[in-house]
């Protein structure tokens, strides 16, 4: 499933300049998802991280990739749209390289655990093949407030 920045804005709270994902070009749902993070220079990050040497901060990585999983679970019948993806833990989060501008970040998540009340993801984070970050995203399913 293909899914454009219109698609996922129908599914995320989330707008620029914090939408952190640009495309989905798959997805199992329930099971697994890859989202694609084209990073520019006009990122508003780069402006303080850090002048003379843009690195993409290291929690905003980890960010898009919560994004990514997100979309997977909002997109699962089982716990339905109407509900948000708040972070309820972050866990072995490394970071293998820096990404600077011009990277397109290949972001994959793989459900480890699945509930109706939260879910716990396997994400990396790939630039040109090779791995930038890694982490284990624990995710509470929540209401949206009424």
């Amino acid at each position: 499933m293909i899914l454009d920045i219109n698609d996922i804005q129908k599914i995320l709270p989330h707008r620029p300049p914090f939408l952190l994902i640009d495309r989905i070009i798959e997805m199992e749902t329930g099971k697994r998802i890859v989202g694609i993070k084209n990073v520019t220079i006009n990122e508003p990050f780069f402006a303080g991280h850090f002048p003379n040497y843009p690195v993409m901060p290291g929690v905003l990585i980890i960010e898009a990739m919560a994004q990514t999983g997100g979309v997977l679970a909002l997109r699962d019948e089982a716990i339905g749209s109407d509900k948000l993806v708040l972070f309820a833990a972050i866990e072995e989060a490394k970071f293998r390289r820096p990404v600077v501008p011009g990277d397109q970040l290949r972001l994959e998540l793989e459900v480890l655990q699945r509930h109706t009340t939260f879910a716990r993801m396997k994400g990396k984070a790939h630039v040109d093949g090779k791995l930038v970050a890694e982490a284990i995203l624990i995710c509470k399913i929540a209401e949206k407030a009424k």
